[in-house]
């Protein structure tokens, strides 16, 4: 993986896409290497994920659009809907994945982030879909995740439609982050959000992300029923056992096997 670094921290894989000279912006190449690395996490061994860019400039400042600039429709059809697939594979992961995003998330760099299940931002950080700008419309999701991560139509179109630029504490006014934090704490926040996650039992929380992303596109009835289910498996585990024997022990340490 030429473009994307994979680490893990005990129960934590921090995945880095490291391109910083053309500021992490995304090609085919570095898409591969984006879904080789979520490949390659240890799901026995990790429990959260971690999604950053290399520097402190830049999370994704989008796509290359070098590249594109030659596309024809066809290969555009292409890249979009590699993109999309991989960003997809991200989005329903199953492990919780969270963006560190330190610096521009910009096309390609935004749809990236939401496709994450919780952002974090550094305070230097700029959110946006330009892409209307260059002649083009947002093509891994933009168009899709942004009005459902934000919850407001009308924002969204008003983002998009104009190309501009969303400063740190604007993304977390409209709900595009969870907080913002200064350039230098927002790693160690990530990675103490990132472990305090992985405390908890695996299973439990795989199936919680299942339900959410599952439910979010029915009708509250059958929401209902995907929570139930997801409810019900839970208590098939061993790590049920150990959560609840806990509780009623009064006892502070768990020992969860993610199983």
């Amino acid at each position: 993986m030429a473009f994307v670094k994979l680490e893990t921290e005990g129960a934590v894989s921090v995945v880095t896409i490291d391109r910083p000279k053309a500021m992490n912006a995304l090609n085919p190449e570095v898409l591969h290497d984006l879904e080789a690395a979520f490949d390659a996490i240890d799901q026995e061994v990790a429990r959260v994920v971690v999604l950053t860019g290399s520097g402190d400039k830049s999370f994704v400042a989008g796509a290359d659009i070098a590249a594109m600039a030659q596309y024809d429709e066809q290969q555009a059809e292409e890249f979009g809907r590699e993109g999309n697939r991989i960003f997809r594979k991200i989005e329903t992961f199953p492990l919780p994945v969270i963006a560190a995003v330190n610096g521009f998330a910009l096309g390609g760099g935004n749809e990236l982030a939401m496709a994450c299940d919780i952002r974090y931002a550094s305070e230097n950080a700029v959110f946006g879909q330009p892409e209307v700008g260059l002649g083009i419309t947002p093509g891994f999701g933009g168009t899709q995740r942004l009005m459902r991560v934000i919850g407001s139509r009308s924002s969204a179109r008003e983002i998009i439609f104009s190309a501009r630029n969303i400063k740190a504490d604007e993304a977390l006014r409209i709900g595009l982050v969870s907080k913002v934090f200064p350039v230098e704490e927002l790693m160690p926040a990530v990675m103490k959000l990132a472990n305090n996650i992985a405390k908890n039992a695996p299973v439990a929380v795989r199936l919680s992300k299942q339900a959410m992303n599952e439910g979010a596109d029915q009708p509250m009835a059958e929401a209902i029923e995907t929570e139930v289910a997801a409810f019900a498996k839970t208590f098939t585990t061993e790590d049920v056992k150990e959560g609840m024997g806990a509780f009623l022990e009064k006892r502070k340490e768990k020992h969860f096997k993610n199983r």
